[in-house]
C-alpha cells in the first residue's frame, strides 16, 4: 500500500504540462479544501491535474487491479501459473466488438459508452461460447476449457485481422485500440470500473480457500467439500467480467495478469487469501508505472500502453522463468 501511494504521488507529479511538484499538489490541496484557486494557476492547469491526471491515475489502478485479479483467478482455477486473463479468448471477443464499431463508424451511437459496452458484451458472449464448447455431461474439463479458449481466440483474432485489412481511414484507430491505451479517458470510465472491482474482489476472496484446495487436484478438493464445478464457474465468470471490463476501457493490455500474480506468488507463497488482494495492489502499481512511461518517454507523443507493458513484462517474466528453472535444476542436482 505504501508503494502504491508513492507510485500515485510520482505519477500525478510527472507530465508534459510543465507543472512542478508544488504546483500539482497545491492545485489538489486547493480543490480538496475549497481554498481559492489563486492567480498563479489557470483554469487549464487545474483541469490538467484534476480532470486528466487524477482520473487517469485512478483508472490505471483500476485497470491494473482488474487484470491482475483476473489473472490470479484464472491461474487458480486452471491450476496453471502461466494462465492469464486472455487465456479463454475474452480479449479477442472484446476486440471483435470494438473493431466492428470503429470500422462501421458507430462510435457515437451510444455516446462515450459505445465501444466499452459493445466490447464488454462481445467479451461475455465469448466466455459463454467457450464454456459451452468445454462442457461434457455437465462437467468442464480443464484441458478442454483451455483448448476451447485457444480455438476461440484464434478464430476471433482472424476476424480482427480481417477488419483491420478492410479498414482504410480508421485503421489507426483500430490498431491503437488493439495495442491498448488510456488516452482520452475520463472520470466516467473510472466510475464504470469501480463496481466490477467492488463486486468481483470479495467474491474471489470468498473462494480463495477453495482455490487453495484446487492445487491438490479436483478430486481431492471435492473430497474435502469443495463444490468443484460451481467454484470453476463462479471464479471464471468473475475473472472474465474483470477482464472484459478492463479491456472495454483500455483496449488489449497484455502481461499484467500474467506477471503480477506470478510475482506475488513468488513473494507471499501459494495462499490465495494473500495472492488475490495483493495482486490487486500489485496490478495497480505495475499499470501506474507503465502508463507513466507511456505518457512521458516520447512526450508529447504517447506510446501505446500495451506495447510498454509487453516491453516490461516479457523480459521480466522470462527472467522469472529462467530463475525458477535454475533453482529447480539446482534442487534436482
Amino acid at each position: 500500500m505504501l508503494l502504491l501511494a508513492v507510485s500515485m504521488i510520482a505519477s500525478l507529479s510527472i507530465g508534459s504540462a510543465g507543472l512542478s511538484f508544488l504546483d500539482v499538489w497545491g492545485i489538489l490541496l486547493g480543490q480538496l479544501t475549497g481554498m481559492p484557486e489563486g492567480a498563479e494557476w489557470t483554469a487549464g492547469e487545474i483541469a490538467v491535474v484534476t480532470q486528466v491526471r487524477l482520473s487517469r491515475v485512478l483508472l490505471d489502478i483500476l485497470v491494473g487491479a482488474c487484470l491482475a485479479l483476473a489473472g490470479a483467478g484464472f491461474q487458480g482455477v486452471l491450476r496453471n501459473p502461466l494462465a492469464d486473463p486472455y487465456t479463454l479468448g475474452v480479449a479477442s471477443g472484446s476486440s471483435v466488438g470494438a473493431a466492428a464499431i470503429i470500422l462501421f463508424g458507430l462510435q457515437l451511437a451510444l455516446g462515450l459508452w459505445t465501444i466499452p459496452l459493445v466490447a464488454f458484451g462481445t467479451g461475455i458472449v465469448t466466455l459463454l461460447g467457450v464454456i459451452w464448447l468445454s462442457r461434457s455431461r455437465g462437467v468442464m474439463q480443464i484441458e478442454t476449457l483451455i483448448l476451447s479458449g485457444v480455438i476461440i481466440q484464434s478464430f476471433l483474432g482472424a476476424f480482427v485481422s480481417l477488419m483491420v485489412s478492410m479498414s482504410e481511414g480508421v485503421v489507426n484507430q483500430i490498431l491503437f485500440w488493439i495495442m491498448g491505451s488510456l488516452a482520452m479517458k475520463s472520470w466516467e470510465h473510472v466510475y464504470m470500473l469501480v463496481p466490477f472491482v467492488c463486486v468481483a474482489m470479495p467474491v474471489l476472496l470468498a473462494y480463495s480457500q477453495a482455490l487453495n484446495l484446487f492445487s491438490l487436484g479436483e478430486r481431492h478438493a471435492a473430497n474435502l467439500g469443495v463444490r468443484v464445478e460451481r467454484t470453476k464457474l463462479v471464479v471464471m465468470i468473475m475473472s472474465t467480467l474483470l477482464t472484459a471490463a478492463a479491456v472495454s476501457v483500455s483496449g488489449v493490455i497484455g502481461f499484467v495478469g500474467l506477471v503480477v500474480p506470478h510475482l506475488i506468488r513468488l513473494i507471499v507463497g501459494p495462499d490465495y487469501r494473500l495472492i488475490i488482494p495483493i495482486s490487486a495492489i500489485g496490478g495497480g502499481i505495475f499499470m501506474l508505472w507503465a502508463d507513466t512511461l507511456a505518457r512521458n518517454v516520447l512526450s508529447p507523443k504517447e506510446l501505446p500502453l500495451g506495447v510498454v507493458t509487453a516491453l516490461i513484462g516479457a523480459p521480466f517474466f522470462a527472467y522469472l522463468l529462467h530463475r525458477k528453472m535454475k533453482l529447480e535444476g539446482g534442487v534436482g542436482g
